[in-house]
């Protein structure tokens, strides 16, 4: 069973994709999504709210999630976090594993 968080950053006059940007610029998401245990790492903008950015963290378990948290890293996203003034609203949600029912695989395009 994966873990997926979704951490919304908010901020002011383009802060959060300022640290987003900064977070890719630094290496730092590219070292994230080499530690053990991580699926996915990813920034999205809203479209509809120039001052928010969702972050999609994906990891294999929640002993990956410790490890990272614990880690150096957590140190340097902290620092972007402040530097930039940001909110976060987090969201966690488990994978069932089951894949999609048979009954929604019509709503799918392929």
């Amino acid at each position: 069973m994966s873990i997926m968080v979704h951490i919304t950053y908010t901020g002011e006059n383009g802060n959060a994709r300022k640290f987003a940007e900064e977070m890719i610029a630094s290496g730092t998401v590219d070292d994230i999504r080499a530690e053990e245990g991580n699926l996915q790492y990813e920034y999205f903008f809203p479209m509809e709210d120039e001052e928010s950015v969702l972050l999609m963290d994906a990891w294999k378990d929640q002993r990956s999630i410790d490890i990272h948290h614990a880690s150096p890293m957590m140190g340097k996203i902290m620092e972007l976090r402040e530097k930039y003034h940001l909110h976060m609203k987090v969201e966690r949600f488990l994978s069932d594993d089951s894949g999609i029912p048979e009954k929604d695989k019509k709503f799918i395009q392929n």
